[in-house]
Order: C-alpha cells, then structure tokens, then sequence
C-alpha cells in the first residue's frame, strides 16, 4: 500500500511526502504489523511514522529524533491512497 501524506507544520508550511516499500517495510519492523492490516486499523503515530521515514528518503528536512517531528506536526492527512492490482477500480473492461 503506497499513501502519498500531507504533513501541516506548526509554522504553517506545508510538504506532500509519498511512501515506499522501504517506508512501509520500516514500519512493518518498528510496529510488529502487517501492512495488510493498515486498511482496518492505523493511527496518527503510525502516519506520523510513515511522513517523517518517507520525508527523509525524499531528502525533506526533519529532526533526527522521531518525536521532535511530532512536535512540530499540527496535522497530517492521506491524501492519495495508490490504487493496487486487486482493487476493483483498477481494473478496466474492454
């Protein structure tokens, strides 16, 4: 499952961030869940998680402590969620 995130700073700036298999893998390893599972159940820490691991793969300035980005985090939003092989809206008659 790809997201692409939207993460509002308290000081007003704004930046899109999209995951990757690394991103998604990392947080596969730090919460001890499958990402199968991030459709039923995910939470803010686990989408801070995932914005503050893909803004650093994609070279976005972040702290180097995970809880000094939460700080400064006053919200986060999916914004995109990819479409995978599986889904019925990928899927096209002829």
């Amino acid at each position: 499952m790809k997201l692409q995130l939207r993460v509002t700073q308290t000081d007003g700036s704004v930046f899109d961030v999209k995951t990757n298999l690394f991103v998604i893998v990392a947080w596969e390893r730090k919460f001890k869940r499958k990402s199968s599972e991030m459709g039923t159940a995910i939470g803010h820490e686990d989408l801070l998680f995932l914005a503050y691991e893909a803004a650093k793969g994609s070279n976005v300035p972040v702290p180097p402590v995970f809880d000094d980005f939460i700080k400064r985090v006053e919200d986060i939003d999916v914004i995109q969620e990819a479409v995978g092989p599986t889904d019925p809206a990928s899927t096209e008659d002829n």
